[in-house]
């Protein structure tokens, strides 16, 4: 029996193959997104509770009433933006699967999708599945910002949907009020959809102020804003994130969701209510906490021969490694990681077309100092 792959560009993702070479040689791995630092122990205490309380069974499908209460609460409190609990608020198994759903509920076959490079790679498997054609508008190589003009010359009839991600993965770049202004210009008058990817929503630097499409209703009104508290609350394996949308986009979104996972791990949904409740302080802290570790390990990385580029939001620092090698990217990251052992993150695999001559890479800091300093004790020595 013949198979035709429906997926005939997609291999084994970059981070699962990075992580695995760390792990065959004994390498510090600060490739994959994910702390190795405990969580809340709060939220810990609140997820034993509810398991021990008997939530075990289904929940309901759109996610439990105290966590959409408790989601709608944030929103308001960050943003000041007014959301239905019961009608435009929807939990799912991680961001991931949110944005599965969101491209699935209104992406049609022969349609376009406009992804903005580098990208997470997960947009594109989820637009060639509903049958359409991911658009790619590459961001400046340099500082990652949009070139709304490009993003214009890419409209077509068959444009459906906008892809958005701030603060960005990998670069760290975030959008601005002034590119929130473009964008809003950009779709008026249009059908076209908006998907808006904010999972390091809270993981901002230097005073700046995450713009968040929730901020802006004549953007809300045509998107979904995906969120994660896997990135928020260091707990990336619980895989529970969000979307909010407009009432009808919601009911197009649910009706992907129930046939996909139905529902998301019910404990932890129970947890992260409470949690919320209990200490709203964690995401307004969360920058601070962070950006100390983004400056210590920028200064630390000032030691080295790799050069360190700006990092406005996230948990992930772009170094510069042209001063070392002149492999092209995924060939360094295997030889870092075989001859000098610390794991990073290509960037080409998150391009449709990289940029000729660019030798980047990603480390994340989201690490116990510890970890950090084992990382640098190496990487001084190339």
């Amino acid at each position: 029996m013949s198979l035709q792959t429906k997926l005939p560009r997609v291999g084994t993702t970059i981070f699962t193959v990075m992580s695995q070479l760390a792990a065959e040689h004994g390498a510090v791995n600060l490739g994959q997104g994910f702390p190795d630092f405990p969580v809340p122990q709060r939220l810990v205490d609140e997820l034993d509770k509810a398991m021990r309380a008997g939530h075990n069974q289904y929940p309901p499908m759109h996610g439990v009433a105290p966590l959409r209460q408790a989601i709608a609460g944030k929103v308001l409190r960050c943003y000041g933006a007014h959301v239905n609990p019961d009608t435009e608020i929807t939990v799912t198994s991680g961001a991931t699967e949110a944005l599965f759903n969101a491209i699935h509920a209104v992406v049609r076959p022969g349609e376009e999708v406009i992804v903005l490079d580098p990208a997470y790679d997960s947009y594109e498997p989820a637009i060639d599945l509903a049958g359409a054609k991911a658009v790619h508008v590459a961001l400046d190589p340099q500082t990652f910002a949009v070139d709304w003009d490009k993003v214009r010359a890419a409209i077509t009839p068959k444009t459906r949907l906008i892809m958005v991600n701030s603060p960005h993965n990998p670069s760290g770049a975030m959008l601005g009020k002034a590119d929130l202004e473009a964008l809003t210009k950009l779709l008026e008058g249009t059908d076209i959809f908006l998907i808006s990817d904010e999972v390091y929503e809270h993981i901002v630097f230097d005073g700046r102020v995450h713009e968040s499409i929730l901020r802006w209703p004549e953007l809300a009104k045509r998107a979904f804003v995906v969120s994660s508290f896997g990135k928020t609350y260091h707990c990336t394996g619980w895989k529970i994130g969000y979307a909010i949308a407009p009432p009808a986009l919601t009911a197009e979104f649910r009706k992907v969701h129930q046939y996909n996972t139905f529902t998301s791990f019910g404990p932890a949904q129970y947890a992260f209510a409470a949690m919320l409740e209990a200490e709203p302080e964690h995401d307004e802290e969360l920058g601070a906490f962070y950006q100390a570790k983004r400056d210590r390990f920028r200064e630390q990385l000032l030691g080295t021969k790799l050069k360190p580029l700006p990092v406005p939001g996230g948990y992930f620092q772009l170094v510069d490694y042209s001063a070392i090698s002149d492999l092209p990217d995924i060939e360094f990251v295997k030889w870092l990681t075989i001859e000098h052992g610390v794991t990073a993150i290509p960037l080409s695999p998150f391009y449709e077309t990289p940029p000729a001559g660019q030798r980047l890479a990603r480390l994340c800091f989201a690490k116990n100092a510890a970890t950090l300093d084992a990382a640098i004790e190496r990487l001084v020595k190339l």
